[in-house]
Order: C-alpha cells, then sequence, then structure tokens
C-alpha cells in the first residue's frame, strides 16, 4: 500500500478491523455547519430585510454570497485536502465559521452581513472534503468498497439539522431577533475545533502542494458573480453583462484546460461521462431543493402571513419525511432507483406550488412540504453514492469539492429566481413563477437521471 492511505496507516492504528467511529462525530459536526446556516436563513430573510429596510432581492445577497464563496472555496479546498490531508484545513475552516458568526452578530449594516456569509461560505467548505478523504482511506483500510452506512450517516445528519434549522431559527429570532441565528456558529465552531483537534489523524495527503490558480480563482468569481446580477434582474439593459460572464466562463476553461495546477481541476471530468452526468443532476435537484426552501418559506411569511416560528413549524414534515427515506433507503448502495422515484416525486411537488395561494389551508402547505422532502431524501444521497463509485480514488478529494460546488452551483440559481421573481416582495405570482421555472428543472433532471444507463452499474458489485 502506498500513497496517503499508507501514510494514514502508518499514523493512526484504528481500534478493531471496521469503520474507525472516533472519525464520525468530528465529520457529521463540521458538515452540519453549513446546512444549519442555510435552513435556519431561511424563516429570517424577511425579518432581516425588515431591520434594513431591504427588499426581498437586496436581501438574496446573503444567499448569494454563502454560495458564491462556497461554489469557490469546495475546489480550492478539496486540492488542499489531497495536498495536505483534512485535519488542518477542516480546523482552519471551523474556526473561520467562528469568526463569521460574531461578524455577523455585531453587523450593523446589510452589507456586513453579506461579509459574513462569505466567510461562512468559505468556513464550511472543508468538512464535506475532509471527510470524503478519511472515507477513502478508511474503505481501503477495511475493505469496504462503498461505506454507505456512513455516507447515509452524513446525509441524515444534514436532513435532522433541516428539520432543527427553521424551527429554530424561528424560536431564536422570537426570544432575541435574527442576531442569535448567527451567534450560534461560535459554539458549533468551537466544538468542531475541539474534537477535529482531538480524534482526527495527523496526515499530509500527496505531501506536496500545487500552486494556487489565483487568475483561475478571479475568472470563476467573476463570471459567477456577472451571472449572478444578470439572473437577478434579467432586464435587456444587462445584456452586457451576461456577455461579460460567457467571456471570463470561456477565459477560465481555456486556462484551466491548459495550466498545470488548475483552481478547478476539469480534466476531473475528462472522459468520465457518468461523473458529469452526476454533477448535472447535482446541480438540478438543488435548484428545486433551495428554491423550494427559500422561496417557499418567504412566501409563508409575507404572502400567508404567518410568523418566522410558525413559517419554521410548516417546514417541520418536510425534512422528517426526508430523513425517513433517508433512513430506509440509505444503506441499500444502489441509485437508479432512488433517482427515477425522487425525481418522478419532484415533479408532482413543484406543479402542486402552481395551485396554491394565500388562501390555501395550512395542512395543504404542510402536505406539501412532505412530498417534497422525499425527493430531498433520496437524490443527495443517491448523487453522493453515484460519485463515490465514479471518481478517481487518487483525486477523490477535488471530485468531492467539485461535487458540492454543482450543488452550490444551483443553491446560486435559485437565489436568483427568488430574487427575480420576488422584485415586489413574495407575492402569490412570484411563488407561481417560481412554480414553473422548477417543474421545468424538475423534468430536466428527470430526462437525465432515465437516459442516463451507467446508473443500473453503481452499487450493484459494491456492498459493503
Amino acid at each position: 500500500m502506498t500513497g496517503p492511505s499508507a501514510r494514514f496507516h502508518a499514523l493512526r492504528q484504528p481500534v478493531g478491523g471496521g469503520f474507525d467511529r472516533r472519525l464520525i462525530a468530528p465529520m457529521i459536526l463540521g458538515s452540519i455547519l453549513n446546512p444549519i446556516n442555510s435552513s435556519m436563513l431561511a424563516v429570517a430573510l424577511i425579518p432581516i430585510g425588515r431591520s434594513f429596510g431591504a427588499a426581498p432581492s437586496e436581501t438574496a445577497w446573503l444567499i448569494t454570497g454563502l454560495y458564491l464563496a462556497t461554489a469557490v472555496g469546495q475546489p480550492v479546498i478539496g486540492r488542499l485536502v489531497d495536498s495536505f490531508g483534512p485535519r488542518r484545513l477542516y480546523l482552519t475552516g471551523t474556526a473561520l465559521v467562528g469568526v463569521a458568526g460574531l461578524i455577523g452578530v455585531l453587523a450593523p449594516q446589510l452589507w456586513v452581513l453579506i461579509v459574513s456569509r462569505v466567510l461562512l461560505g468559505f468556513g464550511t467548505s472543508a468538512a464535506y472534503p475532509a471527510s470524503m478523504f478519511l472515507l477513502r482511506t478508511e474503505s481501503e483500510r477495511t475493505g469496504m468498497r462503498s461505506p454507505s452506512g456512513v455516507l447515509a450517516a452524513l446525509s441524515i445528519s444534514n436532513q435532522v439539522v433541516a428539520v432543527l434549522g427553521p424551527p429554530l431559527g424561528g424560536l431564536l429570532i422570537g426570544a432575541g431577533g435574527w442576531h442569535l441565528i448567527f451567534a450560534v456558529n461560535v459554539p458549533l465552531s468551537a466544538a468542531c475545533l475541539v474534537l477535529g483537534a482531538w480524534r482526527l489523524p495527523r496526515l499530509s495527503g500527496r505531501g506536496k502542494a500545487d500552486g494556487v490558480d489565483i487568475p483561475g480563482m478571479v475568472l470563476f468569481a467573476g463570471m459567477l458573480t456577472a451571472f449572478m446580477l444578470f439572473l437577478m434582474d434579467p432586464e435587456p439593459a444587462r445584456w452586457p453583462v451576461l456577455v461579460i460572464s460567457v467571456g471570463a466562463g470561456t477565459a477560465f476553461v481555456v486556462r484551466e484546460l491548459r495550466t498545470a495546477a488548475p483552481f478547478l481541476d476539469l480534466r476531473v471530468l475528462g472522459g468520465n461521462v457518468p461523473l458529469l452526468a452526476t454533477y448535472g443532476r447535482q446541480f438540478l435537484a438543488f435548484v428545486t431543493s433551495y428554491a423550494f426552501l427559500y422561496g417557499f418559506t418567504q412566501w409563508l411569511e409575507e404572502g400567508h402571513s404567518l410568523s418566522p416560528s410558525t413559517a419554521g413549524l410548516i417546514l417541520l414534515p418536510m425534512s422528517v419525511a426526508a430523513i425517513a427515506v433517508t433512513a430506509v433507503t440509505g444503506r441499500r448502495p444502489e441509485v437508479r432507483g432512488k433517482l427515477v422515484v425522487g425525481s418522478l416525486v419532484q415533479v408532482a411537488g413543484c406543479a402542486t406550488l402552481l395551485l396554491i395561494d394565500s388562501a390555501t389551508p395550512i395542512w395543504i402547505l404542510v402536505v406539501l412540504g412532505a412530498v417534497i422532502g422525499i425527493p430531498q431524501g433520496l437524490n443527495g444521497l443517491a448523487n453522493q453514492n453515484a460519485l463515490y463509485a465514479q471518481a478517481d480514488p487518487a483525486r477523490m478529494g477535488s471530485s468531492a469539492g467539485l461535487l458540492r460546488t454543482f450543488m452550490y452551483l444551483g443553491a446560486l440559481v435559485a437565489s436568483a429566481a427568488n430574487a427575480a421573481f420576488y422584485q415586489d416582495g413574495a407575492t402569490t405570482g412570484g411563488l407561481h413563477h417560481l412554480g414553473w421555472l422548477l417543474v421545468v428543472v424538475a423534468g430536466l433532471f428527470l430526462i437525465v437521471t432515465v437516459a442516463d444507463r451507467s446508473l443500473r452499474r453503481v452499487g450493484r458489485d459494491d456492498r459493503s
């Protein structure tokens, strides 16, 4: 045995012959930092907007700022994990989360709060590629080709946070205002630092660092920022911004394919069509997921005149359904059936958005949330299992970081859609326009899934 796995085993010999369960706690705690901030913010956007006198199209930058940072941060940190190992990146990232939380608590203006969210995006980008690196090294040691049980545990933990986030955010806002949803990052950061320093192994990955591709990072960030500026207000006068985005994107692709140490390793995709399809599904799945989370929640508070705490409680069945589905199906490594069912239910749930209005009874809204929770429990975990089977083991950190990048690209498009359709507030008309977009996106997800024949093989010969 050679490479990072050999160094890992030389530095740390876990207890027993199975997966080293001492790693699970820091892996899970680190992985929930992003979803807890996402889910709590869903019920805080309207109160924050009222506090700063900002429209939904302006507070949408609280979402966009975090996901722009994570879209850039995930591939960078994924490559650094491959080079230096998971420990130091995990500790640095989780420390930054605490700093961002303090800035958010003290923010006097909306732009400072957006800066806090950007820092949160970078800080929460470390745990996932670090966890996938650890999974690969442990898998090689134990002989488990697909540690689906551990992957399911990570997915379920994120779903649990999605359950707790909206009602917890509503309770915190009721108790002391929206500032408290930023304050919770301080104790979470401290807990991650303690667990990470205590339990994560010291290993050096490949033992060398590649050069940092600053031009690639600038082009990528410029491409996304210009694209978001256009999507959030797609007026004819903004077409030059779209041209800038296309130009930056073209220059980015050319540079990344020519440089020896690219910021975003597009060569991961070279010749690996199944992996590329998985990234596409991840993007489409999270356009739907995040657009619903933020768009539906804002409409509940403004279009249906509910309090943040009530809106949070209405979202509980959505995440409960997602947890239940993940718990039932999570240990099965096969992915195609999960994706087909998830895509069909997703189309039906998005179409239902077109039928609701301010007079719709609460119980129907609760049922709708539960229906949307089913694909959320199936699609994310299935794509994660597919990546684990399709990615080059030597580039697992980079590939995992890229999966999260596509996830956050989906979140960026969702944020832009919410801003564009809620220009005049979170109205029922805006929700229906959002619903039409999501029906189209969910339909594309179904088409990509059915057309991908490679999914039939994933998980059949890789049972743990």
